[in-house]
């Protein structure tokens, strides 16, 4: 027999698998007598957990939604934070999916009403990738407004700061952006909302952290698929520089003489790949194939050009360019 604390794991595991326990078939679960599982019972329950008592011919107990949660003690923000850090882990990757999609489970399951609501509307679509750099934060209230207008299938209207200046005052003499928001996404530790843009009729990526939500929000509207049907592909596409709608239309290859550890640390929108201790393949994109060969040449290393051809086209020219700059030419 499990000691007294396993036990009372065990039984609460149990009441968290189904809806409905019948007393005999705890007991039978666990190996001890009906008398044990009421006495566990109670003890769960001085602990905070909200088990209820089933009627009917065979009795039973159920896990109920409580007032506040158990002995964890979260406060609402703190439960809230946990459940979009599962959220995320259960698309990371990471080898925690199933684990996390449980812990999920439970932690929702006895959260009070309000706070099953908030996280049940935010929705994540989570991309991992490897990257340097500052991470800028999100207000709670803004993921949360973005994500209560993605769950409702409501038009969005917000304020959208400049590239150049996310931090400065939004510039109150642009109109509002008008957008059918479809998708929350997590990639390279930002935050970004993924909608058609009605004004301009294509879809688009915006960083939540230069978004100043407004209200109220608009008419509801019928969702559509992303191109390609996949909203995880569809973002990666857009920022390793993929050809399509809003991708960088020039995307190379090579191999570089440095190992990838090194090139990934340096690499904001490109995929790395290693072939040795010192060789790895990248492939990036950019919006010129001379800014394209620029870029790869700073990484001060041998350089082997695997394609296309307007890639290495672009070396020559800046070649030529480098050479007569040497010589003094004009």
């Amino acid at each position: 027999m499990q000691k007294t604390s396993a036990r009372l794991l065990s039984l609460l595991s149990l009441l968290q698998a189904r809806r409905d326990w019948p007393g005999a078939l705890l007991a039978e679960r666990l190996d001890v007598s009906a008398r044990t599982v009421r006495r566990d019972v109670d003890r769960l329950r001085e602990l905070g957990y909200p088990i209820e008592a089933v009627r009917g011919p065979d009795g039973g107990y159920r896990l109920g939604a409580g007032t506040r949660l158990p002995p964890l003690l979260f406060d609402d923000e703190q439960a809230v934070a946990l459940a979009v850090a599962l959220r995320i882990a259960t698309a990371s990757g990471a080898g925690v999916e199933e684990a996390a999609a449980r812990a999920l489970h439970t932690v929702r399951q006895v959260m009070p009403a309000r706070l099953r609501h908030r996280i049940d509307t935010l929705q994540v679509t989570a991309v991992e990738r490897l990257s340097v750099g500052p991470r800028p934060r999100v207000g709670s209230g803004v993921l949360v407004a973005l994500g209560d207008a993605v769950h409702a299938r409501e038009v969005l209207r917000f304020d959208y700061a400049r590239a150049t200046a996310p931090d400065a005052a939004r510039d109150t003499g642009t109109p509002p952006r008008r957008v059918e928001p479809h998708h929350l996404v997590t990639w390279d530790g930002r935050w970004y909302l993924v909608a058609w843009d009605l004004d301009r009729e294509d879809w688009r990526t915006f960083r939540a952290d230069r978004i100043t939500p407004r209200t109220p929000t608009g008419p509801r509207f019928t969702p559509r698929e992303v191109p390609g049907g996949e909203v995880a592909a569809f973002v990666a596409g857009r920022f390793q520089g993929t050809d399509g709608p809003g991708g960088r239309p020039c995307r190379g290859e090579v191999i570089l003489g440095l190992p990838a550890a090194v090139v990934s640390r340096y690499t904001h929108d490109g995929v790395v790949e290693e072939l040795g201790p010192d060789r790895c393949r990248l492939v990036l994109g950019s919006w010129s194939w001379t800014g394209l060969a620029a870029a790869v040449g700073g990484f001060d290393a041998d350089i082997e050009v695997v394609g296309p051809p307007e890639l290495k086209e672009a070396f020559a020219r800046l070649a030529r360019r480098y050479a007569d700059a040497a010589a003094g030419a004009p």
